[in-house]
């Protein structure tokens, strides 16, 4: 098949006009096409009068290689060319089971530690998975219980449980990682087989939602448990075993000690006491930056109309986000994190005593508010000495946010206005909030360092150049963002072992290797096929 790039149409365009388009672009006439899909839909809208869809259409026609002879000497070369290969293909297939042939476990089953468990099992190595958090319905009622109770539960939250923290998230499916051998194509393909909507398989910048992850999660499971593989909710990882310089062991909460040569550590970003577990074990771990910050509140129209102008609210464009950046004369950089069109923000702590802001939509995106994180890059060097100060860095800004907030899992919160006037807030304007249980208003200024709120205090008129009413008087400013990414890296070599320990494979966001639930996902693949090949090899 040929690929065919750039095919722009009008928003309103008919249902004919697509095939009309590519039989002009190909130069051929109808009855030379075959058949035609749309392999990518986005949208250009720098003119907000004309918006425009761009199509990325799959063509196969008869005579293939006189139309790309034709392209060619047309100078659209670069727009058409053969459709590449994205069907998956497992690099190994498990042995037969012997004596010396333990199985592989994964540790963590968000969505690092989903697909490395999934493409274990359907290579036939049947892996064991070890979560600490409770299956997905029962993990969805605890964290209900925070957001409408102030019942927090420190193993079953938006941090810990089946899913991991993109189940409770935008559900965002994109990347900007380099991915040559179209692993995303795979991790959208067994999501749509778990019932996500097909149109994630197009759209340029799929989501799902987080009502619709929890019965894709559960399917999910079930096919890995068909495959061979093995569950163990609401056990921790409290030990391992390492004997120079190899994994022997891990050992579980419950007290039970298995025996293993391959464990996949997939734990997230915020497995604080397994990274002191690490640390203690003598597994490498380094300091890496990452990003504090608050959660911002607009109207979602306000946002729509600024990007889409009169289209604002067609169908086909949904709610409007964006991407912005300053680099404030300070010399922080501040960039809007994790943007949740008709979204809401919520509690997202897992220890007690703190508070922990992020953000969340279901896939219809139809809330009033627009949210987004408004952050600041921090350096190791802003948090201390040593591989886990970037922790205890966190968890003083985010015991903070609990004080500020009323020491009952409010969070503290300040209008725009107010912010920008360093002046304290006493009541909210037109922007109510969505963060659950409560946003109790104040002044945010010792929510953070000095550096950073003068930085943020910066950049929001300068985003307001960007989004006109960006610094609106009563959007809503609630803190803190603290949960960007992982303060620590398991370094690991290029088979995907610690530098220091092998048989031991840090992977995801935890690990310092991901930023979102796509390239997650994505390395639990390049993980799992590493541990394939080394139990083959050694087999």
């Amino acid at each position: 098949m040929l690929r065919l790039t750039d095919c722009l149409l009008p928003l309103d365009h008919t249902e004919s006009a697509l095939k009309e388009s590519v039989i002009q672009r190909l130069g051929i006439s109808e009855n030379d096409l075959i058949r035609y899909s749309i392999f990518r839909r986005g949208y250009d809208a720098r003119k907000k009068s004309a918006i425009q869809l761009v199509y990325t259409i799959d063509v196969e026609v008869h005579d293939e290689q006189k139309v790309l002879a034709r392209a060619k000497l047309n100078q659209h070369n670069n727009k058409l060319s053969i459709t590449p290969d994205m069907r998956y293909h497992y690099v190994a297939h498990a042995p037969a089971v012997s004596d010396g042939n333990l199985r592989p476990i994964v540790v963590g089953f968000g969505p690092c530690g989903l697909f490395a468990a999934l493409i274990l099992s359907q290579m036939g190595f049947r892996p064991l998975i070890i979560e600490r958090g409770k299956e997905v319905r029962e993990r969805t009622k605890d964290t209900f219980g925070l957001w409408r109770k102030r019942e927090l539960h420190p193993e079953s939250n938006v941090q810990f449980g089946e899913g991991g923290a993109g189940t409770f998230s935008d559900g965002k499916l994109w990347t900007q990682i380099s991915d040559p051998k179209h692993y995303s194509r795979k991790v959208l393909e067994e999501f749509v087989a778990a019932d996500a909507p097909e149109d994630i398989l197009y759209v340029s910048k799929p989501h799902i939602g987080t009502f619709r992850l929890v019965k894709m999660i559960e399917l999910m499971r079930e096919k890995i448990i068909a495959l061979g593989g093995e569950f163990r909710f609401e056990q921790k990882v409290d030990d391992i075993e390492i004997v120079d310089g190899k994994v022997q062991s891990v050992t579980l909460s419950n007290g039970e000690t298995i025996a293993c040569h391959h464990v996949i550590f997939a734990v997230g970003h915020s497995a604080r006491d397994t990274f002191q577990m690490l640390h203690q074990r003598g597994v490498y771990l380094e300091a890496k930056a990452f990003s504090v910050g608050f959660r911002i509140e607009h109207p979602q129209s306000l946002i729509d109309r600024c990007r889409f102008g009169a289209n604002a609210g067609n169908p086909i464009l949904g709610a409007a986000d964006y991407k912005l950046v300053h680099h404030a004369s300070n010399g922080r950089s501040v960039y809007s994190f994790c943007m949740c069109p008709g979204g809401t923000v919520v509690a997202a702590t897992s220890e007690p005593g703190r508070v922990v802001t992020n953000g969340m939509s279901q896939y219809s995106r139809n809330e009033r508010n627009a949210n987004a994180g408004i952050v600041v890059g921090l350096t190791p060097a802003d948090c201390g000495e040593g591989p886990l100060a970037g922790i205890d860095f966190q968890r003083e800004l985010e015991s903070r946010a609990y004080l500020l907030g009323g020491e009952n899992y409010n969070a503290p919160g300040q209008l725009v206005g107010d912010f920008i006037a360093n002046q304290a807030s006493t009541k909210f304007g037109s922007v109510l909030p969505s963060y659950k249980p409560g946003v109790t208003l104040g002044d945010l200024s010792h929510a953070l360092p000095d550096y950073a709120i003068a930085a943020i205090r910066e950049a929001l008129p300068a985003f307001d150049k960007k989004i006109p009413g960006f610094a609106l008087a009563d959007a809503l400013l609630t803190g803190v963002e603290t949960r960007t990414s992982s303060p620590i890296r398991i370094k690991r070599n290029e088979d995907f072992q610690s530098i220091n320990t092998e048989g031991f494979y840090p992977a995801g966001e935890g690990a310092g290797y991901a930023g979102g639930i796509m390239s997650a996902a994505i390395d639990g693949i390049r993980v799992a096929e590493a541990v394939a090949l080394s139990i083959c090899s050694q087999t």
